[in-house]
């Protein structure tokens, strides 16, 4: 009887700033409608990067470029059944592209202030969208050179 390998799921998200808002993503989930940075999960020969563009792609229809790495966050569910490992970065965005579907479950893009993101904490998906918000805020940042991807 082989044992159970335990790993986290690894995910990204994009940190998209502009002029003291962030956009963030409303999105479905088993908890109802819930706020989100674009994140979604490292795809198989994906570098760190290439995931983040192409979630936040996906899920605010903007083009984004990852500039640096805001922090790496490790958070296990309540129910105790995933544990995430999440890149957060930041980076430039494009404007959007008009009438490019969003994701599945993604309703819509949203601008907010910091203040707006804290006084919406109960429709938070995760604590890790205002831990990622307030190490920004705090100018933590590292160079992508500190990622090495070898695909």
């Amino acid at each position: 009887m082989s044992e159970r390998i335990w790993k986290p799921n690894v995910t990204v998200a994009a940190l998209i700033e502009d002029r003291g808002r962030f956009l963030l993503v409303e999105e479905h989930t088993s908890a109802g409608l819930m706020l989100n940075q674009p994140a979604g999960h490292l795809e198989e020969g994906e570098s760190l990067v290439e995931a983040c563009a192409r979630e936040a792609m996906e899920e605010t229809a903007h083009p984004f470029t990852p500039r640096e790495l805001v922090g790496i966050y490790q958070w296990r569910r309540p129910d105790g059944e995933v544990t995430y490992l999440r890149f957060a970065f930041a980076g430039e965005a494009g404007e959007q592209i008009a009438g490019r579907a969003l994701d599945e479950g993604i309703v819509r893009a949203v601008w907010m202030t910091p203040d707006e993101i804290e006084a919406s904490r109960h429709r938070h998906r995760s604590p890790l969208v205002s831990a990622c918000v307030q190490d920004w805020l705090a100018g933590i940042r590292l160079p992508l050179s500190a990622l090495r991807h070898f695909g």
